[in-house]
């Protein structure tokens, strides 16, 4: 499953043909060179790291780390969203989940309720204090991307987003594309 930790795009766009680059002057090593492409797995450990490093800082005040946040993230963005889903789109086990969730729920940032049909249903809601945290970390990385889509130039933000997507396991980009419309649309104010 794919573990979509940080979604910021707000359009949706056709899912990627994946185009052969290997006689461009930037090509990677052939498929079945056997040498891996050290720079870009490199790369996006560090982008990663600076990435979610800016929520760390903020995180760290309140005692959260980034399982907080993704859980946070996910509660904001698709509020009524079941326990079950969020271990879905996470992909981790339910105690992982359940230290992370009683504590937000403790501490004021998420509400659980039942399931209007099925009261074993526990559906997941920020609180206002919850989604200001989710804004203010979702803020901070909103500017970082903002910086690099802006050194790039013009265009970026489309071949960003359209190599995420090819990142995505080919078997879960259309459910992730939908995921990510469906909270965009709720943003709106649309069903």
């Amino acid at each position: 499953m794919a573990d979509i930790t940080d979604l910021w795009c707000h359009t949706i766009m056709p899912v990627p043909q994946v185009r052969d680059r290997t006689h461009s002057a930037e090509a990677t090593p052939p498929r079945g060179s056997g040498e891996p492409v050290w720079d870009l797995i490199e790369l996006l450990f560090f982008a990663y790291r600076d990435f979610v490093g800016d929520a760390d800082e903020a995180l760290a005040e309140f005692g959260f780390g980034r399982a907080h946040h993704r859980v946070l993230h996910f509660v904001t963005r698709h509020p009524g969203m079941k326990v079950a889903d969020l271990l879905e789109i996470l992909n981790i086990t339910k105690q992982s989940l359940a230290r992370v969730l009683k504590q937000l729920v403790d501490e004021g940032y998420v509400l659980q309720k039942e399931g209007a049909n099925d009261r074993r249903q526990r559906l997941l809601y920020a609180t206002p204090t919850g989604e200001a945290l989710a804004m203010k970390l979702a803020g901070l990385q909103t500017q970082r991307i903002a910086r690099a889509l802006d050194d790039i130039g013009p265009g970026a933000r489309e071949e960003a987003r359209r190599f995420l997507i090819a990142m995505i396991d080919g078997r879960e980009r259309e459910h992730v594309l939908q995921l990510i419309a469906r909270a965009d649309r709720l943003r709106q104010g649309q069903p």
